[in-house]
């Protein structure tokens, strides 16, 4: 257990970055749009954007992630900060080390996440998927909702699975949608694990997975229209 001698270290070593985020500002946008980045962005880099925030990294500070708010949504980093409190000491989520007026310090967890072993061709085992089951049991276990995961933010570290961006774990409901990644990686990934999808692709399987209920396509139907679009690739 660190001292707290060692935690105002910890403090005080990303707080480095402090006045270089404080120059970026994020733009929220409607009809959950990505957000847009305006402002002064040099020493940092930008590896992530969301509908309520960017993440971007430091090269001087390269442990940490600092995950930055649009004004709208600085309710729900206070609320992600909490999830995080929750489920500190897994193995399976990035670490909280705190936070600024608009960003959050995370930890930055190195690796491709699932999207990029697709358009990579990077072999995705088993055990990252068993991963991603335990944490959503230990999620469970904090009484919280895991929601919301998806290609982009599970990563593949040295075939563990590690789970990025708890912002809807307070949300009720079952999306489904790492249900149906599960389904997808027994009955349809063992196809395609050894190629290089292209990016369109996915993003057209993402789009006809949104609109599956208003087409009236069951999984099975789904899939195989996937699987019909991977063959034509494939020869």
């Amino acid at each position: 257990m660190s001292t707290e001698f060692e935690q105002e270290e910890v403090r005080k070593d990303w707080l480095q970055a402090d006045s270089l985020l404080a120059q970026v500002e994020i733009i929220g946008n409607a009809e959950n749009d990505l957000v847009s980045i305006e402002g002064n962005t040099d020493g940092l880099e930008c590896i992530g954007v969301g509908t309520d925030a960017a993440v971007f990294i430091m090269p001087e500070l390269p442990q940490y992630a600092f995950k930055i708010y649009s004004q709208q949504a600085l309710d729900k980093k206070n609320t992600e900060k909490e999830v995080y409190a929750k489920l500190k000491g897994s193995p399976y989520f990035a670490a909280c080390y705190g936070d600024g007026v608009n960003y959050l310090v995370l930890s930055f967890e190195d690796g491709p996440t699932l999207q990029d072993c697709l358009t990579l061709g990077i072999p995705v085992p088993e055990q990252v998927i068993l991963d991603v089951e335990e944490a959503r049991t230990y999620v469970r276990s904090v009484g919280l909702n895991p929601r919301d995961i998806h290609l982009k933010n599970v990563v593949n570290q040295n075939g563990r699975g590690k789970v990025l961006d708890v912002s809807e774990y307070v949300k009720e409901g079952d999306d489904q949608r790492w249900d149906h990644l599960v389904w997808a990686y027994y009955n349809v990934y063992p196809r395609f694990n050894e190629i290089k999808v292209p990016l369109w692709v996915i993003d057209a399987v993402k789009k006809w997975y949104h609109r599956r209920n208003k087409s009236v396509l069951n999984l099975e139907e789904f899939s195989s229209k996937v699987i019909r679009l991977f063959d034509k690739l494939m020869k």
